[in-house]
């Protein structure tokens, strides 16, 4: 039941993955409006190798494997048309990017790729996949509370980061949690700051920027709303991890149905057996806690992190446990 609406592993043709790499040229320095990122003007190829690999496609096109030529060390590369909207993501991500539990950028350069002015990101090469396909790939078989807890401290350390330094992500789900490598022990990393936002007691957010399963209902308008809304998003993300789909869903095939935001904005969602009834009580109690459909009332990051079920004290009496 739960659909990657934006996110593909399709097979890509050798003639796509094979681009020129001599298609990329240098942007002239700008003589006005300097940005506060470092903003490398050279081409790229100067110092990496595009190896033809695709990573994944998103939204914003293809992410390429790329080489850092002077160390040989792998890399993720994606790619942007130059815009303010595309300035903001990178500089936010670049802002928060030396965080453990945040894909950590390495690079990023200005240059013209097919005519087009670009921005080219280098960022760390996250080589487990991301948590969504980790989630597809038990079928009906849900994540043990051990599992959900370990991964809901991973996010919910990047969330924390974020909203410590006014940030409001916006767009927290399984296909933007990337893990490290393969190894069960992978650190699991936030990553894609398209819809993140700079936001402040005295700056509300206003723009639907959302993806339909983990929307808070203040987000579907006309309600100002603020970093509240990735408490939601926390919400669905650990309902999915502990039953195997989400808790608002649409019946007819559309992203986000009348019937879907109706029970998003009344928060009408239920925890059905057999599904839920080895989950333990705390552990829904906190699900309710961040679903609550006024932000006000809704819980903090440092209060999920300072909960019962998620804090290092519960850690480790579920490891005496065992």
């Amino acid at each position: 039941m739960l659909d990657n609406t934006e996110n593909t592993n399709d097979s890509v043709h050798s003639n796509e993955q094979q681009e020129s790499q001599h298609q990329i040229s240098i942007v002239p320095p700008e003589s006005a409006g300097k940005s506060t990122l470092k903003i490398k003007k050279k081409v790229i190829t100067e110092e990496y190798k595009l190896a033809g690999q695709v990573l994944g496609v998103g939204i914003n096109g293809k992410v390429w494997e790329i080489f850092q030529k002077k160390s040989g060390k792998n890399y993720a590369l994606k790619m942007l048309r130059d815009t303010p909207k595309a300035r903001r993501e990178v500089e936010l991500h670049c802002r928060a990017s030396s965080f453990p539990c945040i894909v950590g950028i390495e690079d990023v350069f200005a240059n013209y790729y097919q005519g087009k002015k670009c921005l080219l990101l280098i960022m760390e090469c996250m080589e487990g996949g991301e948590l969504f396909h980790h989630i597809k790939e038990r079928g009906d078989q849900a994540f043990t509370e051990r599992e959900a807890l370990e991964i809901m401290r991973n996010i919910g350390e990047a969330v924390e980061f974020l909203h410590g330094i006014n940030i409001a992500h916006r767009d927290l789900k399984p296909e933007n949690l990337l893990y490290t490598s393969k190894h069960p022990d992978a650190q699991l990393k936030l990553t894609d700051f398209g819809f993140a936002k700079e936001t402040t007691s005295n700056n509300c957010l206003t723009t639907p920027c959302y993806t339909p399963y983990y929307v808070a209902p203040e987000v579907l308008g006309p309600e100002k709303y603020d970093k509240s809304c990735d408490m939601w998003s926390l919400g669905v993300i650990m309902y999915i991890l502990l039953c195997g789909y989400p808790p608002f869903y649409s019946n007819h095939g559309l992203l986000l149905s009348p019937g879907m935001k109706k029970r998003i904005r009344n928060g009408q969602y239920e925890f059905p057996n057999p599904e839920w009834s080895q989950v333990s009580e705390e552990a829904k109690q906190l699900i309710c806690q961040l679903l609550k459909t006024n932000p006000t009332e809704r819980m903090t990051i440092t209060q999920f992190m300072n909960h019962s079920w998620i804090s290092v004290t519960q850690k480790l009496q579920q490891q005496v446990c065992v």
